[in-house]
């Protein structure tokens, strides 16, 4: 009788060669999602555990990343319905930027790509990712551009990339995400619908109920 496979190691989920997960063809890819915001105009609340139509917006940053072949989430250690890795930046509340490399560094293995999501996006789904993926080409990455021209904190970069142009330890905290994402040449996917619609306020929680 054959010995059954390993279980993925913490953090990681199968589909790790091609063919195994969804999007695949698309390029295997992780991800980052980044919940460890302070979350002034709420209060101070932690987002993650903030519920829309009975579940957690973290639990839908997962769902919206569910083809990563891993992920690691940047905050407060939380129950999740799958194996993910928990990290914190530090110094704490360093910012995006430093979240995000936190994140990368936390990785069991370097990804090709590498998906980023801010956790306050609850209607950024697989799909999205999926669009994002498809629409690279040749550029360093992809991110999502809303009707007005801002940038959602919903992207894809490659990651040879993004190590080219990381600060050190000392710069990244408290660096400006776009400051971070200049040298880069990023393709600008529309939004659909309202994807690019985060919760920065209780108001905005309660539009999106």
């Amino acid at each position: 009788m054959a010995d059954a496979p390993p279980s993925p190691p913490p953090g990681e989920i199968p589909g790790d060669t091609p063919g195994d997960a969804p999007g695949e063809s698309l390029g295997a890819f992780a991800a980052v999602v980044l919940a460890g915001g302070t979350a002034v105009r709420m209060g101070g609340i932690d987002k993650a555990s903030v519920e829309l139509h009975g579940r957690t917006l973290l639990a839908r940053a997962l769902e919206a990343v569910i083809d990563a072949r891993e992920v690691v989430v940047v905050g407060e250690e939380v129950p999740t319905d799958r194996p993910v890795t928990f990290v914190l930046e530090d110094p704490r509340q360093g910012g995006p930027v430093a979240g995000l490399l936190t994140g990368l560094d936390s990785l069991l293995r370097p990804p090709p790509l590498l998906a980023v999501l801010a956790v306050d996006m609850p209607l950024v789904t697989a799909s999205t990712f999926d669009r994002l993926r498809a629409g690279i080409g040749d550029a360093d990455g992809a991110r999502l551009v809303d009707p007005d021209g801002r940038h959602p904190l919903a992207l894809v970069l490659r990651s040879d990339r993004l190590s080219g142009v990381r600060p050190d330890r000392e710069g990244q905290h408290g660096m400006a995400l776009r400051a971070l994402l200049a040298p880069l040449d990023l393709t600008e996917v529309p939004t659909v619908g309202d994807e690019h619609r985060d919760v920065d306020t209780w108001e905005d929680l309660r539009d999106l109920s």
